[in-house]
């Protein structure tokens, strides 16, 4: 599920403070980045079995390379997934998502987005 409307996508934002700014607020970049994009997700558990939910926020870089510690970041629209042990994460519209999770997933990124329009690069 796309969580629109939410100002935080086409944010352009250094890797250096975004990376800390997505720590601080509990979303890990672990290993899933390459040279030009990046992936942070926020996992939130669940009382279903074998469901986990997680909130999915990724960029790509406009310049520089993420290995290097220097790229500039554009942040896409954040998506909210239901992860199926063992077959994956679905992120599809016909996934059904609790309203008081989906609230939810939007303050976590909105949270995010007011610290991130903070560092953003104009």
């Amino acid at each position: 599920m796309r969580l629109e409307n939410l100002e935080i996508e086409d944010i352009l934002i250094d890797i250096k403070p975004l990376d800390h700014i997505m720590g601080k607020h509990a979303f890990i970049r672990a290993g899933q980045w390459d040279y030009e994009r990046v992936t942070y997700d926020y996992k939130i558990g669940s009382k279903e079995k074998n469901i986990t939910y997680y909130i999915r926020i990724q960029g790509y870089a406009v310049e520089g390379d993420v290995d290097r510690g220097n790229a500039v970041i554009k942040l896409m629209t954040p998506l909210l997934g239901k992860h199926y042990y063992p077959h994956g994460v679905e992120y599809g519209e016909e996934e059904n998502f609790p309203e008081n999770l989906v609230e939810r997933a939007k303050k976590l990124v909105q949270g995010v987005r007011d610290e991130v329009k903070d560092h953003e690069n104009k």
